[in-house]
């Protein structure tokens, strides 16, 4: 029989091993892997923007917000499932390690059939409440229905980079990326400019790329050697499916209900006129581009948290800590200083309205000065997540949501658009301080934790 050392043969054991090398080896290809990722969105937007105009662009930023709440909700399900499944590799459990991969799959084909199911049908009733422009209506509908039809291919992928990161695996998702973001553009490019397709383009473009990326994961898996699942692994288990529920729907619910509270920031924002909706939208792209650093150290400080934890060395825990820290320190400096130093250069590269140009600048200077405490939130969120704790994340989110909703109701008449940037930087200092002081919680008091309590 095939044990778990002939699995991490061709993977990663982050339990052993100098903890600065081990980290920044898992770190890096899934940092070039989450570059990339932006990238291709970073193309698309600005492709939109420059192809088909700034509505065409407000249309895709506006329904991205909805997208948020269902895809998040469905990566933070795979994230869940994934911290189990790291677990169990770090305790060297090979039996449970199977049946948690196909526990999860099962999990997360219901789970994107409902969600999809879900989305389809009340799409337009959401555009209406989020007050969406008539002028953008029907290309956020549109670009809409392709996204939220491919559910199941985005959290295909979800799940399959997630099993691989689980496994000390960082390279091949970083393939599978750069494969699809080279056919992301060649599509996007091929649709708008030679094929002169609209807005729906674009998203059927993102689909295709994430198919494929996904089909690169799963033939790796597939060979990978002791994962050849079988009817076995595939019988119900009501613990473990209990277990795995109980990390991932809180995770899914931390991101769902601060996508609500961005998807209320935008009802608001929407109220103002479709100038301050393609600001806005741009401000989310840069945004969720210079968080990359950091969201990649979270990514990787859950992973090794995970394996550590299940491995029971909590000393290395904190050691991995610190270099994400360090990270996020780093990341401030540089990205938090591009922001705060040339956003008007930034926004210029996407918009061409002088007003929408001046909003964005203003919006990416306020955020650039505090953006240490997102690059923070995203380490102890995932340190705290990684050690089987899901609920205390799922509580900041909605500390998060609850902070975005009153900033924006409360300051938007007074002081107009600025508070959209004032509702994100007191989201993230809130959540930071409930994370943050939970990990330093559970560290003090570290031999008393029990697994899946």
């Amino acid at each position: 029989m095939i044990g778990l050392y002939d699995i991490m043969k061709k993977t990663s054991d982050l339990t052993e091993g100098k903890t600065g090398r081990v980290f920044l080896n898992f770190f890096f290809p899934m940092l070039f892997t989450n570059l990339l990722q932006q990238l291709y969105t970073f193309v698309d937007i600005t492709i939109v923007g420059k192809g088909l105009g700034d509505n065409a662009l407000a249309a895709v930023g506006n329904i991205s917000v909805l997208t948020l709440l269902i895809i998040g909700f469905s990566q933070g399900v795979t994230n869940g499932f994934s911290v189990i499944i790291a677990q169990n590799f770090g305790n060297g459990n090979i039996l449970t390690l199977r049946r948690s991969i196909a526990e999860s799959i099962k999990l997360s084909v219901i789970l994107s059939i409902i969600l999809t199911g879900f989305s389809l049908i009340f799409l337009k009733n959401i555009l209406l409440i989020m007050q969406t422009d008539f002028s953008i209506f029907n290309d956020s509908l549109i670009y809409g229905f392709v996204i939220l039809g491919g559910l199941i291919i985005t959290m295909g992928y979800n799940l399959c980079s997630g099993i691989l990161r689980s496994f000390g695996d960082s390279q091949t998702p970083f393939l599978a990326i750069m494969v699809s973001s080279v056919l992301n553009i060649l599509l996007d490019v091929l649709f708008i400019f030679i094929l002169k397709a609209g807005v729906g383009s674009v998203a059927v473009a993102t689909i295709i790329s994430q198919a494929v990326s996904t089909v690169i994961c799963v033939i790796r898996l597939l060979r990978a050697e002791g994962m050849q699942l079988n009817r076995e692994d595939f019988k119900g288990d009501f613990i473990l499916t209990s277990v795995l529920l109980k990390n991932g729907i809180p995770a899914a619910c931390m991101n769902s209900v601060t996508a609500v509270g961005c998807m209320i920031v935008q009802s608001y924002i929407n109220t103002l006129g479709v100038v301050y909706t393609s600001a806005y939208s741009v401000c989310n792209k840069y945004i969720n581009f210079f968080m990359l650093p950091s969201v990649t150290a979270g990514f990787a400080i859950c992973a090794f948290t995970s394996q550590n934890f299940g491995a029971e060395k909590y000393d290395r825990i904190e050691q991995g800590i610190r270099i994400g820290v360090m990270i996020g320190i780093i990341s401030y400096l540089i990205c938090g200083g591009i922001m705060v130093i040339i956003p008007d250069v930034l926004a210029m590269i996407m918009l061409n309205g002088h007003r929408t140009i001046q909003l964005t600048a203003d919006f990416l200077r306020i955020c650039g000065s505090l953006f240490f405490t997102l690059n923070f939130l995203f380490i102890y969120r995932s340190a705290v997540q990684g050690m089987g704790k899901p609920f205390i994340p799922m509580l900041s989110g909605f500390l998060e949501m609850a902070l975005r909703i009153f900033v924006i109701v409360f300051f938007l008449p007074g002081i107009g658009f600025p508070a959209a940037a004032y509702a994100e930087v007191t989201a993230w200092i809130g959540a930071l301080i409930i994370n943050m002081s939970a990990y330093k919680y559970m560290m003090s008091d570290r031999y008393k934790i029990k697994k899946y309590s």
